[in-house]
């Protein structure tokens, strides 16, 4: 049984500030195996996120449905653990409590959160910052905060939304190998959202190429590069080969979603 199923799911946009209906998702269809690292790759606006948080049960679908371990998807749930490009720590609470939220809403004791915490602190490199606030942390530090509060709470799959697009390139890419070594340490069900070919295929093991709105699954490229990963892999042909065939797929689409809105 697949880990994560998506059936059929389409999405129809209405309300008082759209001229009529806007159709975000065409009828879409996955299947997500246990340990997975799927990328989405697509233009813009051609409903990445929108699956994404359809996913995450943040959106309903218009049709069709979300299965996690055979079981619907309604809403949210600490079974999805959920990472956004916009920094969304809680302000007034410092790292260590940023990752803890999650275990301390579901009445873990601080006897029982602290070894944890401070395991995923350990982990993504945050030692000696526990006690820091979020606008004391650099870019970077925040969204490894952000990834370890995900991973915290032990979720069945993490989601990630763009979560190193407002990085540097060098930031980026170190937090690209950091991600992966904890993905495979914790063997974790991952869907990432990217705009960046070679970050899909740096970390995937699978990239899903989506067509121009109404979005729809277009090309599902698996990822045939050894792990673990080092950023002198982005040198090898092969690496070099699917970008090519990637750049040339979103390269089409994008010419079509400019006819589509023109």
């Amino acid at each position: 049984m697949s880990k994560l199923r998506i059936e059929a799911v389409e999405k129809v946009f209405t309300g008082a500030r759209r001229k009529g209906e806007t159709r975000a998702l065409e009828p879409v269809s996955v299947d997500v195996a246990d340990n997975d690292f799927i990328t989405i790759l697509g233009p813009s606006g051609c409903g990445k996120s929108t699956l994404l948080r359809i996913v995450a049960g943040l959106e309903q679908p218009s049709a069709g449905r979300v299965l996690l371990d055979g079981t619907p998807v309604r809403g949210p749930g600490a079974d999805r653990g959920m990472v956004f490009q916009s920094y969304t720590l809680f302000p007034w609470l410092t790292v260590a409590e940023n990752i803890g939220f999650g275990l301390r809403e579901r009445g873990i004791a601080p006897g029982g959160r602290a070894p944890v915490v401070q395991g995923f602190i350990d982990q993504v490199g945050l030692k000696g910052f526990e006690n820091h606030y979020p606008k004391m942390l650099s870019g970077g530090m925040q969204q490894r905060t952000a990834i370890a509060r995900a991973l915290a709470n032990d979720p069945k799959i993490l989601l990630l939304d763009e979560p190193f697009g407002a990085l540097d390139n060098q930031t980026r890419a170190l937090m690209q190998e950091m991600l992966l070594a904890i993905w495979q340490e914790h063997r974790k069900t991952v869907l990432f959202v990217t705009h960046d070919i070679e970050e899909a295929i740096f970390v995937a093991s699978r990239v899903l190429v989506m067509s121009a709105r109404p979005g729809r699954i277009k090309a599902d490229i698996p990822v045939d590069l050894p792990y673990p990963r080092h950023y002198t892999l982005k040198t090898d042909p092969a690496f070099s080969a699917l970008k090519a065939r990637l750049t040339e797929e979103i390269r089409t689409e994008a010419l079509r979603a400019l006819e589509i809105s023109g």
